[in-house]
């Protein structure tokens, strides 16, 4: 029997997309070929995440055409980042549970491209390019990466040299507004957990942290003053002191792994090379609800409430010989009065780590993060 062969073959919509497609095909960028084009690069960037771009387009026809499109006006960080970052926003309303969102920045260095001019500084003037904060949505459980929730590209600043304190405050491009710039297209939702290290350790970011609606947790750098508990208690503290007196809820055994660790200290500020070794480390977890206190030296814009936070405080009691302790302080609006829910909030900083992950681990982040840049 003859058969139509119309009835057995696909419909073009119900074929499987590529990376590129999910993540790109959407993009206005004023001509359906640029986007074809930016498709089509996304998809060589996840085969082959490693290397330099030559490396990875192999085909001098596919590297000759990515060179093309990224000179069109209309091919802008904006424009090729906004589908995937509108996907990524509708996984984050669709989660039914906590989702996280992971804030980092990281170094782009291009200081051996002489022809671009509109770099900033690193380090002690001697490399130059832009830094790239990342916003990237976790699901915790699974810790599966959902996308790039924003990202924003930044040329540090070069500030006169005998700048005040009001002047450095009030100055726009201040490199310290990047995490309250980071959280501005997240919706209020307090199932959304902002996740930062030590860099957003300021009160100026915990406030509109507070203020805005979601959970986070923050890993605390300074040990700044603070009140034990939300009452009306006077007894000012340090945080870090204070936290260290507090009995342990609980304990667990961490595998350490093998790693070559770059410390920079700070008095010096000349980095030296640590290798530690693997081993497994007992740590043990307590917690208490403090207020922050306002700083006595202004050095952002803030409001002159204490903050009624949460102190979580992770430490290895008895570290092996020779080996410097582990030991973490969290911050974090999410109530913490139980082993459960303070294991909870350092579950949800260990997945910062994913964002440090090389491109081998997570090579469709690692093309985002190519192609938006």
């Amino acid at each position: 029997m003859k058969t139509d062969s119309r009835e057995t073959s696909l419909d073009p919509v119900d074929l499987p997309q590529s990376f590129g497609e999910v993540h790109f095909g959407q993009a206005v960028l004023g001509d359906k070929r640029r986007t074809r084009r930016l498709v089509q690069a996304a998809d060589a960037l996840v085969r082959h995440p490693g290397g330099t771009l030559p490396e990875k387009l192999r085909c001098s026809g596919e590297l000759d055409g990515l060179y093309h499109l990224m000179k069109g006006e209309t091919v802008t960080h904006e424009s090729v980042l906004a589908p995937h970052r509108t996907r990524t926003l509708r996984k984050l309303a669709e989660h039914s549970g906590p989702v996280l969102v992971v804030h980092d920045t990281t170094e782009l260095d291009y200081t051996t491209h002489e022809s671009l001019t509109d770099v900033g500084q690193f380090g002690n003037g001697s490399r130059k390019g832009w830094l790239c904060h990342n916003s990237l949505a976790v699901c915790p459980k699974q810790r599966e990466v959902l996308g790039l929730a924003g990202q924003i590209l930044h040329r540090r600043a070069n500030p006169p040299k005998h700048e005040t304190a009001k002047a450095r405050r009030e100055r726009e491009d201040r490199e310290s507004r990047l995490w309250l710039e980071g959280t501005k297209s997240l919706p209020t939702d307090r199932k959304i957990v902002d996740v930062c290290d030590r860099g957003a350790d300021t009160f100026e970011f915990m406030e509109h942290e507070v203020n805005s609606g979601r959970t986070f947790v923050i890993r605390s750098s300074y040990n700044r003053g603070a009140l034990p508990g939300h009452g009306d208690s006077a007894d000012r503290s340090l945080l870090h002191d204070f936290a260290r007196t507090l009995p342990w809820l609980g304990q667990w055994t961490l595998s350490v792994p093998a790693a070559r660790l770059e410390q920079k200290p700070k008095k010096t500020g000349h980095k030296k090379i640590v290798h530690r070794k693997k081993r497994d480390a007992v740590l043990h977890v307590s917690a208490a609800p403090v207020r922050v206190c306002v700083p006595v030296e202004k050095r952002g814009e803030y409001g002159d409430k204490p903050l009624r936070l949460w102190i979580v405080r992770v430490w290895e009691p008895n570290p092996s010989p020779g080996v410097d302790r582990l030991e973490w302080f969290l911050l974090t609006n999410h109530p913490v009065a139980s082993f459960e829910a303070a294991w909870e909030v350092v579950g949800w900083y260990e997945c910062r780590w994913i964002v440090e992950m090389s491109q081998a681990d997570y090579p469709p982040s690692a093309a985002l993060y190519q192609l938006a840049a």
